[in-house]
């Protein structure tokens, strides 16, 4: 999920010991701001025991179960939001983030599909379907998804990453390209420049992967497979050394091929 997905609503007042549904929801967000998950539960449940009927309350608490990696909790108060309102899209959109999780790609592209009926102009949704259908090997399907969430938020630099890992998978290199510099032109990140990397050692301009590659390093200088892929190249152009002064930092970082190959290969 790319965006925080939650609901802030008013509520009806019931009185429970002082406090009402309204308070606990109040403090139900607050402490899911503050990061509480386990605190913002306690108070969704009391929100839903005082007023059953509440969507958001059941909606809200599935963020949170999501937050804590309880993705079938999560998935049953999602359910249970869309029997109270079935006609709003945040609800049918969360359910299928969590299904996502739970790699039920068909069912979070059913529940994207719905939430993308109700609210047509969903970015997210449509964003989040393309990652479920690439995970089906849908890549063309994932691109279509990916090209919509573009229209409706041209700004979003990881819509233009995604694509282009689409677009890399068909061996598309140049489009993948060309949306990996669009998200770095959008948010300069580690991902863009690795996988940009990646699609021009793919059309052999290695000292442009070696380029990425070590923009990559600066941005997490503590990702082994930038290394890894440094090494790759550099040994195709006949820089042992250098190669070997990357196998061996990303040996250092803890990947076991990369000390193997360290052990075989460089003295």
């Amino acid at each position: 999920m790319k965006k925080l997905l939650f609901t802030l609503a008013l509520l009806i007042s019931f009185s429970s010991f002082g406090q009402t549904a309204e308070e606990y929801f109040k403090s139900g967000n607050d402490k899911f701001d503050a990061n509480d998950n386990y605190g913002a539960i306690s108070d969704y449940t009391k929100v839903i025991e005082l007023d059953p009927n509440n969507a958001n309350a059941y909606n809200n608490r599935g963020v949170s179960k999501r937050n804590l990696k309880d993705y079938y909790g999560a998935i049953a108060d999602y359910t249970k939001a869309i029997e109270l309102d079935p006609n709003d899209a945040l609800f049918h959109h969360n359910r299928g983030v969590s299904k996502r999780y739970l790699k039920d790609y068909y069912g979070a592209i059913a529940d994207f599909t719905k939430a993308i009926e109700l609210d047509p102009n969903n970015a997210d949704a449509y964003f989040n379907r393309g990652n479920s259908k690439n995970n089906l090997k849908d890549h063309y399907g994932a691109i279509a998804d990916y090209t919509k969430a573009i229209e409706l938020d041209p700004n979003d630099a990881l819509a233009y990453i995604n694509r282009g890992v689409s677009k890399n998978d068909l061996k598309d290199y140049y489009g993948a390209i060309a949306d990996y510099t669009k998200a770095i032109e959008l948010d300069p990140k580690y991902s863009a420049y690795f996988n940009r990397g990646n699609s021009k050692h793919y059309l052999k301009d290695y000292n442009g992967a070696i380029a990425d590659y070590t923009k990559a390093i600066e941005l997490d200088p503590n990702d082994a497979l930038a290394y890894i892929n440094r090494a790759i190249v550099k040994e195709i152009l006949g820089d042992l050394n250098g190669a070997c002064a990357d196998w061996k930092k990303a040996a250092r970082l803890g990947h076991e091929v990369a000390a193997k190959w360290v052990a075989n290969q460089c003295n």
